[in-house]
């Protein structure tokens, strides 16, 4: 009898054979993840730029691998989604920044879930903007430990509040500061352990706030106080690197720890970013390609740049192939593993397409949106106007092809098409606030998540994360939250509200389907501001010293979809509360 030996087959499996022995310690590797919010490609000197200082970070680019092709979202919420799931965000039911279009679906699994089911105490340190809603919430969603805040950014950085496991805090200090210190207690306390360590911090996003010594240390040398508050906050950020790293030395644990730096999109502002096009937001690609760099001492070799592209998609199943964990995913991936490129001088890595959306608000139309292949970008940036660019010739973008090649042009273009239908089939008609877990018997319902019609509109201009209504000035106004109630029960409304004297007295009524409770409104809580050490003007809200909290009655609330609507039925003021969220609180069950 004869046999056909092929020969490819056996060299792949071979190949397989040798990354998982490489790939599968005896002693489970520790990760550290850390995450930067808003920190472009340029905003690192081993990338070309010689006015920032970020020696620990150009260390460990050297240490390790600099992935230099390292694709993200355009935004923070859905490269976190990517990040966390490896799928694509809108696979995962992410689809913008605020509104609640920043949360996943409930039943996504997360690298906390996974490596938490395989031995790991894992712990979340900082910015999560995925979701603030059980089970869509950093506990929910796999983390043993979370210390820091679930919106798209908190309001000050200075002396903050922050949750812990649930339970709301007072902090002292700089935020980046106190948030390194609890990875550095998280690495004390599970030394003798496997850990995972996400660590997205807040910064350079918005508000710009960074202690003097690094904002006045850029300020001297002529930059704006813009750029001075970016460039400081991304050197306390390596100043805190630098504290990590020291700690898992002085553990003794540096040889049998992965540490991930990485950014989540295109720097917040026009400013050295390697001469691409594009900031944060675009789907050019200095709005998506960002610092990646991995180090993990005697296993992966110091020094070496890759150039293939990679994703955020790619993060999760390369973490568990290094960590030699065997899990196979219950949902579709993505991403693919790139442990072959970190362990491996030679190694095989096919072409591939990477495809990327902006959204804006809750509209879902087809552009802007973008193709990325090792050799191009394709770019819709509205209606069906195409544009493409070879990037190793055209690094700045400067030449469109769309009329050179047609054909290659309309290939990617409908290859988009067909992801950007297929990805976005499940996301939900209306966001819906999960109520009724017996692990949330409070559930908060914020005013960037409800809907409103009349006068009243948000403080600030956008609806951002913290902000609040106002202008509720007449009995026709409304404004009224989709709930999903997924058990039964009688809660509690609380109102968290602020109102002048002058305007004290107003009669509220919340309606469940054909329930109703009402209750007026008498207390007056007229709050200032909290002092804000701003460097520059910010586009979110101000913090209030305070809020009130009214209680309107008692409600039952059946199971199912739900609406609760609040209006106004007197108004003895000029304007009835101005209203942050509501409460309800469970009182059975």
């Amino acid at each position: 009898m004869k046999y056909i030996i092929n020969t490819s087959l056996c060299i792949r499996i071979i190949a397989l054979f040798l990354l998982a022995a490489c790939s599968a310690p005896e002693t489970p590797p520790n990760i550290i993840l850390i995450l930067t919010d808003d920190q472009g490609y340029g905003d690192v000197r081993i990338h070309g730029n010689e006015y920032i200082d970020t020696p620990w970070m150009d260390r460990l680019a050297r240490n390790g691998v600099r992935m230099d092709r390292f694709m993200v979202s355009s935004v923070c919420a859905p490269t976190r989604a990517s990040l966390l799931t490896g799928r694509y965000h809108f696979r995962a039911g992410t689809q913008w920044v605020t509104r609640g279009l920043e949360s996943m679906h409930p039943d996504e699994t997360t690298f906390a879930q996974v490596f938490g089911e395989n031995g790991y105490r894992t712990g979340l340190f900082g910015k999560w903007h995925n979701g603030a809603h059980y089970p869509n919430t950093p506990n929910g969603k796999g983390f043993d430990v979370f210390f820091g805040f679930s919106e798209g950014h908190t309001n000050n950085y200075f002396d903050t509040t922050l949750e812990y496991n649930g339970v709301m805090v007072p902090t002292s200090g700089f935020l980046t500061d106190v948030l390194t210190d609890s990875v550095l207690s998280f690495i004390r306390q599970n030394r003798d352990r496997p850990f995972f360590a996400y660590v997205p911090y807040h910064v350079p996003h918005s508000p710009f706030q960074v202690p003097d010594r690094y904002f006045e240390k850029y300020t001297e040398q002529g930059f704006d106080a813009r750029e001075a508050s970016v460039y400081g906050m991304v050197e306390n950020v390596d100043d805190n690197l630098a504290r990590i790293l020291g700690e898992l030395e002085t553990s003794g644990l540096t040889e049998n720890t992965i540490v991930i730096f990485m950014g989540d999109n295109g720097p917040n502002g026009v400013r050295y970013n390697a001469g691409m096009r594009g900031i944060k937001a675009s789907v050019h690609e200095g709005g998506e390609r960002v610092p990646f760099f991995i180090q993990w001492p005697g296993k992966i070799h110091a020094g070496q740049l890759r150039s293939e592209v990679a994703a955020h998609i790619d993060v999760l199943p390369t973490l568990v192939d290094l960590a030699g964990i065997s899990w196979t995913s219950p949902k579709e991936l993505d991403g693919r593993s790139f442990a072959s490129l970190l362990l491996q001088d030679e190694y095989e890595w096919p072409d591939r397409m990477i495809f990327s959306h902006h959204s804006r608000w809750d509209s879902l139309e087809v552009f802007p949106g973008a193709v990325r292949t090792p050799r191009y970008r394709a770019v819709l940036e509205e209606g069906e106007n195409w544009q493409l660019y070879d990037m190793p010739a055209d690094p700045g973008q400067e030449h469109n092809l769309a009329a050179e090649q047609p054909e290659l042009l309309a290939g990617l273009s409908a290859h988009y098409y067909s992801w950007f239908h297929e990805v976005t089939r499940n996301l939900p008609e209306h966001r819906r606030i999960p109520v009724g877990y017996e692990a949330a018997p409070v559930v908060t319902l914020p005013a960037p998540e409800g809907k409103f019609s009349g006068n009243v509109r948000f403080y600030g201009e956008s609806g951002w994360a913290n902000d609040w209504f106002t202008g509720w000035t007449s009995t026709n106004d409304r404004i009224w939250w989709e709930l999903d109630v997924v058990s039964e029960g009688a809660y509690d409304i609380y109102l968290d509200y602020t109102m002048p004297e002058e305007d004290a007295g107003a009669e509220i009524q919340a309606s469940v389907g054909t329930s109703q409770v009402k209750n007026i409104i008498e207390i007056p809580v007229d709050a200032g501001f909290v002092p804000s050490p701003d460097r520059v003007p910010r586009g979110e809200v101000y913090e209030k010293e305070t809020w009130g909290a009214g209680r309107l009655g008692r409600v039952h609330l059946p199971a199912g979809e739900q609406r609760i609507t609040l209006q106004a039925l007197d108004i003895p003021g000029d304007a009835a509360i101005e209203l942050k969220s509501v409460r309800l609180v469970r009182v059975d069950g």
